[in-house]
């Protein structure tokens, strides 16, 4: 059974095709590495540099490649890229690779020079050309080598504290656009619906009536959080990131801090629903404390008076709301 019957096995291709994807490969890769640099230069510029000097180790490649064809094959190199070989890696499209961060950029760079080299090895295998065995081992063996390459390259472009710069700068991008406003949403979903639920709760004693007003509550407020994220800043001038990436963590979290304590009301016994959604309630507020203190650095004392104490008296007032 043929799952590739578009495509050529790597054994079928000839030794002027293995080159022709040789090369096809080294342009894919430098200009990968390039888009990383384009994306890194305005908020780490030591980076951008680390990638730029990588994808001009892959033109030197590539240079070297189209050498060889040319002495073998003449001027014209076929038209063969990684798609067109079954079982090949393909890379990434250029719009996913637009939304890795800084880590991810340079752990796909590592695995980039790993594929690398396994293809040069593979290649080098099957070619009875001693030049061309000859290129495409010592390529190999320059993938290889990429790791340390990558090693020094970042040295030489991180060094008087630029990374630690860097790296703080990420954290504090990732802080702004995924932790902040999905702790506001979080907050708001598990404080906010407190009230509520639990109202409810208490003046019908009705667990799926309670389930049912808790889901509307944690998906209005979700909705509602996410657009207001979003549409409050474009984040041109704040720094906070995509509207629509700091929308969709608030409006989720917003949803989830809800839910927690809705889902309990699906079970039918009301004192037993009741009691776990406390629980739930309990671990939400702890959780809330946990996250200012780690990436807010609010200190704990001061961030668990505030949400605890908070979440406590939301709840008594819809308990005694629902109780009256």
């Amino acid at each position: 059974m043929r799952f590739y019957p578009h495509k050529r096995k790597f054994r079928d291709l000839s030794e002027q095709e293995v080159l022709a994807l040789a090369i096809s490969n080294e342009e894919d890769d430098a200009r990968i590495f390039r888009s990383f640099a384009q994306s890194l230069r305005e908020d780490y510029p030591a980076s951008a540099q680390m990638f730029d000097g990588m994808a001009a180790e892959e033109d030197q490649h590539r240079q070297a490649l189209i050498a060889l064809h040319q002495a073998r094959f003449g001027e014209t190199i076929p038209l063969i890229r990684r798609e067109h070989v079954a079982g090949a890696l393909a890379r990434r499209p250029i719009w996913l690779n637009q939304t890795l961060n800084l880590e991810q950029m340079r752990a796909e760079a590592s695995a980039m020079e790993l594929a690398a080299e396994t293809f040069y090895r593979n290649a080098a295998a099957r070619t009875e050309d001693a030049a061309t065995r000859k290129l495409l081992g010592d390529l190999a063996a320059q993938e290889a080598g990429h790791q340390e390459t990558a090693v020094r390259l970042e040295q030489i472009s991180l060094d008087g504290g630029a990374r630690d710069t860097e790296d703080e700068t990420a954290r504090r991008k990732f802080i702004l656009t995924w932790v902040q406003p999905g702790l506001a949403g979080l907050m708001d979903g598990s404080v906010s619906t407190l009230a509520p639920i639990f109202a409810t709760a208490f003046a019908t004693q009705d667990t799926w009536t309670t389930f049912l007003v808790g889901l509307a509550a944690s998906v209005g407020a979700g909705i509602s959080m996410g657009f207001t994220e979003a549409a409050s800043d474009d984040g041109e001038l704040s720094g906070r990131g995509s509207p629509v990436k700091r929308g969709l963590a608030s409006g989720i979290m917003t949803t989830v801090g809800g839910l927690g304590h809705a889902l309990p009301y699906l079970i039918t016994d009301f004192w037993t629903a009741t009691v776990i959604a406390l629980i739930v309630v309990f671990v939400e507020l702890w959780a809330i404390v946990w996250i200012q203190n780690k990436f807010m650095e609010t200190p704990f004392l001061r961030a668990t008076f505030q949400v605890v104490l908070g979440g406590a008296l939301v709840f008594a007032a819809g308990a005694l709301i629902g109780s009256g």
